[in-house]
């Protein structure tokens, strides 16, 4: 088979390296790709928006299966232009990723099907929102309708930052479009976990679970970025969580797209919080997590091209989805000053490390070949050193020992990946 995926980050290079083992992957391409995706994708240099001239080189190669890696491409519609066009595409169509598209209409979903979230209101405009404020209970969360990075989500302890983070979101458009409208729901605490799953419109089956670190700086302190490292499993996503979970939110939330007539097939994201009153969906996403992708697939034991073509079958019921027992940590190494502003071009040094090391993976998020054929920074989130071990300790251990083999200027990484770990 012919494989085109489209994306350029660490979840597309995660994405690539399971594709290439395969052996029904006969060809991978990769639209626009970087320069890690290189070792196993003929990298084109077609942006992820360019709906009609990715189609097109799709025909003109013959490919056989697109995967399409982020989000943005999936609710602007292209698995709809691909279809239209006759393409197999892997992933929901644009009236189903609207799950992850709009948080208004996901929170609706919910409250409509009594799917477990946080309590929320949406508003249009600035005025109503600041009026809303003034009655509300703190720390509140914010939160942009639209696509934002994972950056459009803002936690204010006070009216004061509250106020600011309307300003900043429908005032400013800090976030652009995305502000356009916003979300104000109730503050949860507990543990997040994340729970990839694959749907194939009918059913859903999930992947191992999995935990992310948002914060920018050590000790969950700083900005929100889009993940600074994650580690599989969670010793805190229990069986008996597990199982309330596919009951009361997984297929559910399955069987209320379809009953929309929006069915959902490809990659459903779940983020839960585990609060004291049982687990509820912070946010979902459309598509693979990244950092997620990095410690998830690593432990798939699947052929991913059969399970996700029975994604797109229709067939998920004849796959039994499997993974190692092995624990899987990945540490994000970033460039110093990210997520606001930070320099790009610096030489990366110390990938022969990995070679031939079972087990030890770096995952290319923001990288590329400069004028001298050298690797070079060109991201906030570089690289994700990402290493297996018998359990999460061992893991945690084998990642940290591994980022000490890469170098590069500016070079940024948290310290305490899984460290939630120790107090399980």
């Amino acid at each position: 088979m012919k494989i085109l995926i489209i994306g350029s980050g660490g979840r597309e290079h995660a994405i690539a390296w399971k594709v290439a083992q395969s052996p029904k992957a006969d060809k991978i391409y990769c639209a626009p790709g970087n320069a890690g995706i290189s070792e196993y994708a003929e990298c084109v240099p077609i942006g992820a928006m360019e709906f009609d001239r990715l189609a097109d080189f799709a025909k003109e190669k013959k490919i056989d299966l697109t995967i399409v890696g982020m989000d943005d491409p999936l609710v602007g519609g292209i698995v709809d232009v691909f279809e239209k066009e006759g393409l197999r595409v892997f992933g929901p169509a644009k009236n189903a990723a609207i799950l992850e598209g709009s948080k208004a209409f996901s929170k609706d979903l919910m409250k409509k099907y009594n799917i477990p979230t946080a309590a929320y209101e949406t508003f249009y405009d600035a005025k109503s929102a600041l009026d809303y404020l003034e009655t509300a209970r703190f720390p509140i969360v914010l939160k942009a309708d639209g696509l934002a990075l994972g950056k459009g989500v803002l936690i204010c302890n006070t009216p004061e930052e509250a106020k600011a983070g309307v300003k900043e979101i429908m005032e400013d458009k800090k976030f652009g479009t995305a502000g356009d409208k916003m979300v104000i729901e109730e503050f949860m605490t507990g543990r997040e976990v994340s729970v990839l799953s694959f749907v194939d419109g009918k059913i859903v089956k999930t992947m191992a679970s999995a935990q992310d670190h948002k914060r920018a700086l050590d000790g969950d302190q700083g900005l929100n970025t889009g993940g600074m490292g994650n580690f599989s499993p969670t010793p805190f996503y229990t069986d008996e969580i597990d199982e309330y979970c596919q009951k009361n939110i997984f297929q559910p939330t399955v069987d209320a797209m379809a009953a929309e007539g929006r069915p959902f097939k490809g990659v459903i994201f779940f983020g839960l919080m585990l609060t004291e009153d049982g687990p509820k969906v912070l946010e979902y996403n459309c598509r693979f997590g990244d950092p997620e992708a990095q410690v998830v697939l690593p432990r798939m034991e699947n052929d991913i091209i059969e399970v996700m073509e029975a994604c797109i079958d229709g067939t998920l019921d004849q796959i039994d989805l499997k993974f190692k027992k092995d624990a899987c940590v990945c540490v994000v190494l970033a460039s110093e000053g990210y997520p606001v502003a930070y320099e790009k071009g610096f030489p990366i040094t110390g990938f022969e490390n990995f070679k031939d090391k079972d087990g030890y993976y770096v995952f290319h998020a923001g990288s590329k070949f400069n004028d001298k054929g050298e690797i070079v920074t060109n991201g906030g989130r570089v690289l994700g050193v990402t290493a297996l071990g018998s359990d999460l300790k061992q893991a945690r251990a084998n990642a940290y020992k591994a980022v000490d083999w890469i170098d590069f200027g500016n070079k940024y990484y948290r310290h305490d990946i899984g460290k939630a770990i120790d107090e399980a």
